[in-house]
């Protein structure tokens, strides 16, 4: 796939694609608890121990998931808690996650009139080292899906075979709650068909945490979703084919909880509609890599260069109507693109 970035594929029952996620990927699944460890600060008993409330949760969202989660911890030979704390990251360490930069234009704004999605993340620079590709084909009827994730962790960001793709920002002023987790929401998203699916998995699943998705699929359609534990809220942008969000709140719905605790997040997202106004009517893929690239803020711009000890790590740009999700490994500015057909 590109320096450093193992593809993993999995296929069967949820059972069987946990244990082959494990067996293909156990070095790295236990490289990845040691540094959620690191940036936790705690012992790994204390972590297991936060991430089982969470447990029946993810049980009543989807059961199918929590068998993968069994599959994963035989076939990676690690315990069930220390699996289920690879899905629970970050309610396990009470820590927000990234700056990021997304987006989500179809219609009048791209060339051809196609869809548009992805983003740019913004990690701790440690996360690289245990990130892969995930390619999923259950057995069961669910969609076959592929993903930029870490070892171990199930659920993140990517696209479907129906064009489901997802996208996201983190978002702060919240404490934590038992809600359900972002990450088996973000694979539950990946078995949906439609946007208003998506939503509704949103809508009666309340999370633990804060946060916004963006969100598009193969019949065109692009939506952006607030989320805080007390429900969602819909953000409609300033042009019916145009979604851009960055890490501060921008409905009016949940604006009175924004703590400037991303103090650069405006600027991005200014930055961000300017370089789209200017490329209006033909944007495409080649256009998106270009704008994931742009540094004005440096070292806090859309391509971020260590502000906040954050770096771009990975960018992703999906072409639902096309079944084709671009990944890129590194900075806008200097990583590797590369493309599959989902």
């Amino acid at each position: 796939m590109g320096p450093g970035f193992p593809m993993i594929e999995v296929r069967g029952s949820s059972y069987e694609m946990g244990r082959q996620h494990g067996e293909q990927a156990g070095d790295l699944v236990r490289k990845y608890l040691i540094l959620i460890q690191q940036l936790a600060g705690k012992p790994l008993d204390l972590l297991c121990r936060n991430a089982e409330r969470f447990l029946p949760l993810i049980e009543r969202l989807s059961p199918k998931f929590v068998e993968e989660i069994r599959g994963l911890a035989e076939g990676a030979e690690i315990s069930f808690p220390e699996a289920l704390l690879c899905q629970v990251r970050t309610q396990a360490v009470y820590a927000g996650e990234a700056g990021c930069t997304a987006f989500a234009l179809r219609g009048e704004a791209t060339l051809g009139g196609n869809v548009l999605i992805g983003q740019n993340q913004d990690l701790e620079p440690e996360y690289a080292d245990v990130a892969i590709a995930l390619r999923v084909s259950p057995t069961d009827g669910r969609p076959r899906a592929l993903m930029l994730t870490f070892a171990g962790q199930l659920g993140y960001f990517g696209m479907n075979e129906f064009g489901m793709a997802h996208f996201a920002n983190s978002l702060f002023g919240c404490n934590l709650h038992l809600g359900v987790p972002p990450y088996p929401t973000k694979r539950v998203i990946l078995e949906q068909k439609t946007v208003q699916q998506a939503i509704a998995v949103l809508r009666n699943h309340p999370a633990s945490c804060a946060g916004n998705l963006v969100l598009a699929d193969g019949q065109g359609e692009i939506a952006d979703v607030e989320f805080r534990p007390q429900g969602i809220a819909l953000f409609s942008d300033t042009h019916p084919d145009l979604r851009l969000h960055s890490n501060h709140y921008l409905t009016s719905e949940f604006a009175s909880f924004e703590d400037l605790a991303v103090p650069d997040s405006t600027a991005r997202l200014c930055r961000m509609r300017t370089l789209i106004s200017e490329a209006w009517g033909k944007i495409s893929v080649e256009t998106l890599k270009g704008i994931l690239a742009d540094h004005d803020g440096f070292p806090a711009g859309i391509c971020r260069h260590g502000a906040s000890n954050w770096h771009t790590l990975f960018g992703y740009i999906a072409e639902p109507a096309k079944g084709v999700l671009h990944l890129r490994r590194g900075h806008g500015c200097l990583g590797t693109w590369t493309s599959f057909q989902v």
